[in-house]
Order: C-alpha cells, then structure tokens, then sequence
C-alpha cells in the first residue's frame, strides 16, 4: 500500500534542507522551498520557478501541500467580509475581514468549533471537530491580508483570534502560526498587532507568559461575579475567576503588559450595580481596559442587548474609577459575522 504523503509545510526549514541533502541536492534548494510556501504563501509545486522540473516533481511525490480555500465570501454593508474557508479534508471553519477607516483587522479561526461551551455564543454550539493547524490559521491571514488589498487598497494591520475555537485549546499549533505570520521568513507582521483573546484557561495564561509571547490578551470576561460567570460560562465552573485573576496577576507580573477585558452586558443577567461593582473590583488586581461589546443575537432569544442605560451606567462607574472603556459596536451583523456569531451558517 502506498504510504500516504506529508503535508511539505509542517516540516521546519532544517529538516526540508536534510530531505534535499538525503536526496542528492544542495541544502539551500530547503530554503528555496521554504520561501516559496511561507513568504510567497504558494501552493502548488509548479509554481516554483527556480527549481527544476524534475526537483518539482519529486516533491510532488512525497509530499502536499494541504491548503485552505475561500468556499464562500459574503460582503456586510459596512464593508465587512466574512470568508467560508473549506480545510483539505473538507471541514468547514470561517474567517472575516473587519475594515475601519484607519486599518484592517483579520479575526481568524483556531478550531473547527469550540471545546468551550459559553451560552451566548454560536460557535459553541457546534462540536469541536479538530483543532487547525498551523498553515491553516497562516492561510485564513493571507487571504484576508489579500482582500484587504484589493478591497480596502492596503494591507492588513491587525489580527484577532477571536474566530471560532478557544486559542489557548490549541496552544501550540496557535503559537507557531504567530511565529509564522510574525517572521521575517513569513508575513512579517508585528506581534504587537495581534491579540489572543480567551474565554479564560489559567494554566494556559501562565504558560504564554513563561514563553514570553510578545502580542497582546484579551480576556472574554462577561462577569466578575462567579455564579453569573458560570450560568452564562458553565466551564467557569473548572476555571473559577479566583484562578483566572492569579493567572493574570501572573502574565503581568511577566510581561508588564495590559490586558483587555471583552465584556457584553445582557439584560436582566449583568447590569445591576452590583455586576459594575464586581467588575470595577476586578481590574484592580492588574492593569486593563475593557471593551463593553455590543451583543449579537444567535435566534434563541435567551440573552438580550441590554439597555443604552445600564451600557451608561457601566462606562459611567468605570470611568470615575479611572479605568478605560470603549464601546465596540459590531460589525457585519447583517451577514452573521459578528462578534460570536461564527457557526458555518454562510
């Protein structure tokens, strides 16, 4: 039986330069190859012009090259795209182009689906299937980076993952996309322009900050007080907010970097005071803003935008406690790309 063919893009530099050398080439012809799949983001081996016909077609009998493609592309009316990226083994996950006048933002997929199980979110409906791997995540930047071009005349500036899936759930396979995506050899992009945002795994905060990742956390935090946190986030229950604010005091402690707190407020579940009290007391421990961000429908009707009162109350209390709030207001509504909409419904 015929062995099945690796994926060439999750072998390292080193080890393409020794697949060359075993097979009787120079070892620069790796690196050849690497800055075709990376920095050209190519995909297909006849495409690589400076390598000879033969050399392309021993790599196509040993390996492939297992990329994404944009299934679908819907445009919002404010100028947000949302893209179906269909995976190799036909899996489903999505991606969106978020345009402001001053930047792009990428908000890019980790899972196909989510291993959390947070109420108000689409996404968490859907059964996790797999996590992406690194070329994968890579892939949904180059192609937003792509639209950004052509639509938007520039290139993309920003990257969230605030997609589908739990980052910190796929640690590793995260973390050497950002490697990618930040490398000379790659994208070249900043890593102060990236922001990893989790709905809250503390064994995984303090990892990164052991690592000494170089881009930003956002934190899904929702609620300061710990059995409204778990009736809207039941895995609160395993990761108590207690164990989430010793993390954070941690990754700052490390890093000596703020973290943003993503925050909707829902009628009738957290805006009384005692919600903006309990959340004014948990940014004491460590430096921070919050994002108070607009809530997006997924049909069922359980959870309800709260009122442009109770929003006031917050940026009010906040503010006098001399903490930093800004309002996020969606974008893409119209095309289910909204913060939390993401569930393959394009």
């Amino acid at each position: 039986m015929k062995s099945k063919k690796k994926d060439i893009r999750a072998l390292t530099k080193e080890q393409l330069r020794e697949f060359f050398v075993e097979n009787g080439d120079k070892a620069f012809r790796g690196n050849q190859v690497y800055d075709w799949l990376w920095s050209k983001s190519l995909h297909t081996f006849e495409d690589m012009t400076n390598i000879s016909k033969e050399t392309r077609e021993m790599l196509k009998e040993n390996f492939v090259i297992n990329h994404i493609q944009v299934d679908s592309m819907q445009k919002s009316n404010d100028g947000t795209i949302k893209n179906g990226i269909k995976l190799h083994d036909g899996l489903i996950v999505e991606s969106v182009l978020i345009p402001t006048k001053t930047r792009t933002t990428a908000c890019v997929s980790s899972q196909v689906g989510c291993s959390l199980d947070c109420k108000f979110c689409a996404t968490a409906r859907l059964k996790r299937m797999r996590n992406l791997n690194p070329d994968e995540i890579y892939d949904q930047v180059v192609a937003i980076d792509k639209q950004s071009r052509l639509y938007h005349n520039h290139k993309l500036s920003n990257i969230v993952f605030m997609g589908m899936g739990e980052p910190l759930m796929n640690y590793n396979n995260v973390l050497k996309a950002i490697d990618k995506i930040t490398s000379p050899e790659g994208l070249g992009m900043s890593a102060k322009r990236i922001t990893v945002s989790t709905s809250g795994v503390p064994k995984m905060i303090k990892k990164m900050a052991d690592d000494e990742v170089r881009f930003n956390l956002a934190v899904s935090l929702h609620s300061a007080i710990e059995e409204v946190r778990t009736s809207i986030m039941p895995f609160n229950e395993h990761f108590p907010l207690q164990d989430l604010r010793e993390s954070l005091e941690y990754w700052y402690a490390k890093t000596k970097r703020a973290i943003t707190y993503e925050y909707v407020v829902w009628d009738g579940i957290n805006d009384g005071k005692e919600d903006i009290k309990a959340l004014i007391d948990f940014c004491q421990y460590v430096p921070c803003k919050i994002n108070l961000i607009e809530y997006n429908p997924i049909d069922d009707g359980e959870f309800q935008q709260a009122s442009s009162r109770a929003i006031d109350n917050y940026i009010s209390n906040l503010e006098m406690h001399d903490i930093t709030v800004n309002v996020r207001r969606s974008r893409g509504k119209d095309i289910d790309a909204a913060c939390g909409q993401l569930a393959n419904k394009s």
